[in-house]
């Protein structure tokens, strides 16, 4: 607002002194509150604050500043004011209402109730947010300060309780029943272990079913890319890539899958070997030969009549990989790298063993974990080895 002002000083009887003054700086009691975020740099400005002090001083209904016109309606130290289209724009007030946590926003309304009760002399305000929560707030006066509070509610977590008749195998440090996150977490483990095993054979019979029927240049070149796989170090990658999932704060579910991916990824070379070697003693059998005279193309003679024979094989790794596996999750589980709360894993429920505390005083958290991943590892590995002298000509004689 730029007004002039001149201010007359009497040197002497016939001699004033005329100067021009400009206004520096506005000190005053009110505070105003924006009720939009966008309109809150205006309000703060010079001009705003003092337009409007002036009107609120010449107990003025309007005042315009900043090429807009506005309305006050102020008495015994609280107001309000109004745009040109009758819309709130400000609250004003002699009464600061500040949060103690800086980072905790307070609403205009929020404000405005508060300051009428505290000029009511209330001691008690009942408040409904925007977000529907109706909350009880005390106002205690210390001195010439007004304190607002309310009460926090407090959940009791019955943690760590030994097994019962309601829960079998007790609590764990969250309140939660053993016996039901094992039963979620076998879930988990099983999911990441089956998962897994299907994209080491997707990808290892792919690359070992190419690289076994064409030989020569093909197969020298995808044999050096699955030396250099085999040349990644699997624990210092996995282990780096759990650290920059936790990093990231990633989703517990989308943490599974791309914990699934990467193990997929960096143990199908085992896969590509074993359908190489045996596509390289199968192609130059007769039924082949048959295959190529006939003029089958290619892709038909690797994955119809190529694949099928490798088959047994290529069951009987994947089932006794599969108990790799899960050791492998358990073992991120345990190291805090793997499946993160509130889901479960086997892995993640040992984790609780990293204490020595809970170690030593708390069996029934993490022996049960232990025990079922021994039984399903020994499960696969026997059904693995059955498998294979299933398939074994020799033990058939």
């Amino acid at each position: 607002m730029n007004e002039d002002v001149y201010r007359i000083t009497e040197i002497d009887k016939v001699t004033n002194l005329i100067t021009k003054e400009k206004p520096l700086a506005l000190a005053t009691l009110n505070v105003y509150d924006a009720y939009n975020e966008k309109d809150a740099g205006d309000i703060g400005s010079f001009e705003f604050k003092l337009a409007s002090e002036r009107a609120i001083a010449e107990n003025a209904d309007s005042f315009s500043v900043i090429d807009q016109d506005f309305t006050v309606d102020y008495d015994e130290g609280q107001g309000t004011i109004f745009d040109s289209e009758g819309e709130t724009y400000a609250d004003v007030s002699e009464i600061i209402v500040n949060p103690l946590d800086q980072s905790e926003f307070l609403s205009v309304k929020f404000k405005s109730e508060i300051r009428q009760a505290i000029m009511d002399r209330e001691e008690e305000i009942t408040f409904t947010h925007e977000t529907g929560e109706t909350i009880e707030y005390d106002i205690q006066r210390v001195n010439q300060n007004y304190y607002i509070k309310r009460e926090t509610p407090t959940t009791l977590i019955d943690m760590y309780k030994l097994p019962s008749a309601e829960h079998p195998l007790g609590l764990d440090n969250n309140g939660m029943d053993n016996l039901t996150r094992l039963m979620y977490g076998g879930r988990i483990s099983l999911m990441v272990g089956f998962v897994v095993v299907i994209l080491e054979v997707a990808i290892g019979v792919v690359v070992g079913g190419i690289s076994g029927f064409f030989g020569g240049a093909v197969d020298t070149a995808l044999m050096r890319f699955v030396d250099l796989f085999n040349s990644i170090p699997f624990w210092p990658i996995v282990i780096i890539f759990g650290s920059v999932m936790d990093t990231l704060k990633m989703d517990p579910i989308a943490r599974i899958f791309m914990l699934m991916a990467v193990l997929g990824v960096l143990g199908w070379t085992g896969v590509a070997r074993v359908v190489r070697g045996q596509i390289l003693s199968l192609r130059e059998q007769d039924f082949m030969v048959a295959t190529e005279a006939t003029g089958i193309r290619t892709s038909r003679r690797i994955f119809r009549h190529l694949v099928p024979n490798v088959m047994p094989l290529l069951i009987v790794q994947a089932t006794m990989g599969l108990g790799g596996i899960i050791i492998t999750e358990a073992t991120l589980g345990f190291l805090g790298l793997g499946v993160k709360f509130p889901l479960a894993s086997w892995g993640s429920i040992i984790n609780v063993a990293s204490d020595p505390y809970v170690m030593t005083n708390f069996w029934f958290m993490w022996i049960p974990a232990g025990f079922l991943i021994l039984l399903t590892v020994l499960g696969f590995n026997f059904v693995g080895d059955g498998l294979r002298d299933a398939f074994d000509p020799k033990m058939k004689r």
